[in-house]
């Protein structure tokens, strides 16, 4: 099955090679097809993409751990409709990033943990994709705490989708977000890194250019009206590795 699987996707049609560094184009291209020349598709190209799904069911699940005494880690995560193409990806980020983009200075650190003592760490994600998505958070704190701070995580998004940001949250985050999109610029692995997600998504090469100019011109209310149409503040899966939750 591994290699029948194998020899129907691994191929050419289906291969993005990026090559960073100094060197020219003609070069670049001799040595790839020195090495990849012969390398030939067999067959109608197959569908790898994954199909959208529908918006999940809520649910709970708990992966014993006894190794884990004193901390659980709890994972919050649920299907959205959006796709990476979507405009309304970047207005969702910049929510992300007053929930949880600068550790104390975001709302969840301050809710969860500065000013009740409930969670070790919290991240609120997007996964992004060409046909489907996942958004979630994921948190650290004691069995007994659980269920407490998954309650206030389901308050601080609900907030989200009906009350506006305040301008000093959103300025934080557009910042951090394009500090980000610069930073991952400061490598060869992460400019090729970033290439291939780009070609993989069917995005421009120039998006973290045009992202930067997005993020700058977003407003509270386009937060909001992202939030309350794709998150679902209690229509996470959980799933707890450790004990079960108090």
């Amino acid at each position: 099955d591994v290699q029948a699987y194998y020899k129907t996707v691994f191929r050419p049609d289906l291969t993005t090679i990026v090559i960073i560094g100094n060197i020219e184009p003609l070069q670049a291209k001799a040595v790839i097809e020195k090495y990849f020349g012969e390398w030939h598709a067999n067959g109608p190209k197959p569908e790898t993409e994954f199909q959208p799904v529908s918006d999940n069911k809520p649910a709970s699940v708990v992966v014993p751990d006894k190794s884990r005494v004193l901390q659980d880690e709890v994972k919050l995560a649920e299907t959205v409709g959006l796709t990476r193409s979507h405009p309304d990806y970047y207005p969702l980020q910049v929510g992300i990033h007053v929930l949880t983009g600068a550790f104390y200075a975001t709302r969840l650190y301050q809710d969860l943990r500065e000013k009740s003592g409930l969670v070790y760490s919290v991240e609120a994600f997007l996964h992004a994709g060409k046909t489907r998505s996942t958004f979630g958070i994921e948190y650290g704190c004691d069995p007994q705490n659980v269920t407490k701070a998954r309650s206030i995580i389901e308050r601080d998004l609900s907030d989200m989708t009906t009350n506006l940001v305040n301008p000093e949250e959103l300025v934080q985050a557009k910042n951090l977000l394009v500090h980000q999109l610069l930073l991952s610029k400061t490598s060869t692995k992460g400019i090729a890194q970033g290439l291939l997600n780009l070609s993989q998504l069917d995005l421009p090469l120039d998006e973290s250019t045009r992202a930067s100019i997005n993020y700058q011109i977003i407003t509270a209310a386009q937060v909001k009206s992202a939030f309350s149409r794709w998150i679902r503040p209690t229509g996470f899966v959980q799933v707890t590795s450790g004990s079960e939750p108090k």
